[in-house]
């Protein structure tokens, strides 16, 4: 029995089944009431109804956060129905979709006018309008994470009333709302800047740790989009080089054989297998690391833009990243790759490595500074709070600002002094939520009491 079953029957036990459970298990909700609006004009009588009862609202969608951003004990509202594209415009290079549209739906659509974002994470089953609000983000050397690529936002707001915003119409709003953790208001529609469509060819090769330090300038500015994957106990790594072909290219993606052995049944089904003998054995997990980061060999391939940056992921974990500055990245490598041993944890997960540019969003863990990303991770069957305290002390120490969708420990008072524009979100915030309507204990924690 999984997580999240063993809890449900715990629940129901009690009588207090819940109605939600996010994708990793770590939260879950039993809402007074859930609604699935169709449009804007049905979010906003919604919003305004509850409102109106005192009920808190949240939205959600696909629950990929792994921390309870989205829980609520009110109105839940659940945005799979907010799922239409509303306008692409190609000469200009914009896409307005509703809120709800999942990642991977928004590719095809993109795809179908001959179009891609610029830069995207590894997983595509978020909505836009979830990946936009936790700052989702890839990996690029100038380009940088999906909030970076917003130009407008439609938001029901408190009292039921619809508002449009960018950084020309209601711009401090704007600069709220395009990573707004839910609480400034309920998305309804994202306007992204796009580009023509592109190839991606990428170069995946095992690489040992400590030469990755050491080219790790060069792996970087070489590369459109890099990143790499430490397998603890082992000074194993896999890169991934990803860089628009030269001249005249065409597509040459993985043999359709070869990407279901290695993406499918290596990456997902065997390595769920591996992940439960860990569970069964833990002293065998850092044998069971190096067998597997062996098992990983070289490959080049040649495909569309989203098909490359993004990849199936079916194993359940737990994660916790945080964005450090670059110049601290190697020191932060070296004592991570310490912790393991030294507090003596067993992690089966590999660790995750990326980079974006410096940008402008005013929550965006990157605001300001180019940022290297750091994340680690826990089988779901495995406990994690040990493993994941003992690396956020390193993180934490190096300066990191934590990833707002994924697990960390971090309150108000300690993300003030990192975000230069806290305060200027909680003033905007309080202007359009002064009720607390979508406020919820995650909220309260990260941002402050309004």
């Amino acid at each position: 029995m999984g997580t999240r079953q063993r809890r449900a029957t715990a629940h129901r036990a009690r009588g207090t089944t819940p109605e939600w459970w996010n994708w990793a298990g770590t939260e879950s909700a039993r809402p007074a009431r859930t609604a699935r609006p169709r449009d804007t004009a049905e979010l906003a009588e919604l919003v305004a109804e509850a409102a109106g009862r005192g009920l808190r609202v949240k939205a959600v969608g696909s629950g990929h956060s792994f921390t309870g951003v989205a829980v609520t004990d009110g109105l839940h509202l659940r945005m799979d129905a907010m799922d239409r594209p509303v306008e692409v415009d190609r000469e200009r290079g914009l896409v307005t979709v509703e809120a709800g549209m999942p990642l991977y739906r928004l590719n095809r659509l993109l795809d179908a006018h001959g179009m891609a974002l610029t830069n995207m994470g590894d997983i595509d089953r978020q909505t836009v309008s979830g990946a936009i609000s936790t700052g989702t983000h890839g990996t690029g050397r100038s380009s940088g994470g999906l909030s970076a690529q917003v130009s407008g936002v439609e938001l029901v707001t408190a009292d039921g009333s619809v508002l449009r915003c960018s950084a020309e119409r209601e711009p401090e709003v704007f600069a709220a709302a395009r990573l707004g953790l839910g609480a400034v208001g309920v998305i309804s529609r994202v306007t992204l800047r796009c580009e023509p469509a592109f190839l991606l060819r990428a170069v995946e090769t095992p690489m040992p740790l400590d030469r990755v330090i050491e080219d790790l300038e060069g792996l970087v500015e070489g590369n459109e989009h890099m990143e790499f994957y430490w397998f603890p106990h082992t000074d194993r790594t896999l890169t991934k080089r990803n860089n628009r072909p030269l001249g005249a290219a065409r597509r040459e993606p993985l043999n359709r054989i070869r990407a279901r052995l290695e993406d499918e049944f290596l990456s997902n089904t065997l390595y769920e297998g591996v992940n439960r003998l860990g569970c069964a054995v833990p002293a065998a997990i850092p044998r069971l690391n190096a067998v597997a980061a062996r098992a990983l060999s070289p490959r080049v391939y040649t495909d569309v833009s989203h098909r490359v940056l993004t990849s199936p992921r079916r194993v359940v974990f737990r994660e916790m990243e945080y964005a450090v500055p670059r110049a601290v990245l190697s020191q932060v490598l070296r004592e991570l790759r310490r912790l393991p041993e030294r507090h003596g944890e067993r992690v089966g997960f590999p660790v995750e490595v990326r980079f974006t540019p410096a940008d402008d969003v005013w929550l965006s863990s990157a605001h300001g500074r180019g940022s290297a990303y750091v994340a680690v991770h826990q089988y779901h069957r495995r406990p994690h709070a040990g493993w994941f305290r003992a690396a956020e002390e390193v993180l934490v120490a190096a300066g990191g600002r934590p990833h707002w969708g994924k697990l960390h420990r971090l309150g108000a008072e300690t993300l003030r002094g990192l975000y230069p524009r806290f305060e200027d979100f909680r003033r905007v915030r309080a202007r359009l939520d002064p009720a607390g309507v979508f406020g919820n204990p995650y909220l309260e924690r990260v941002l402050g009491p309004l």
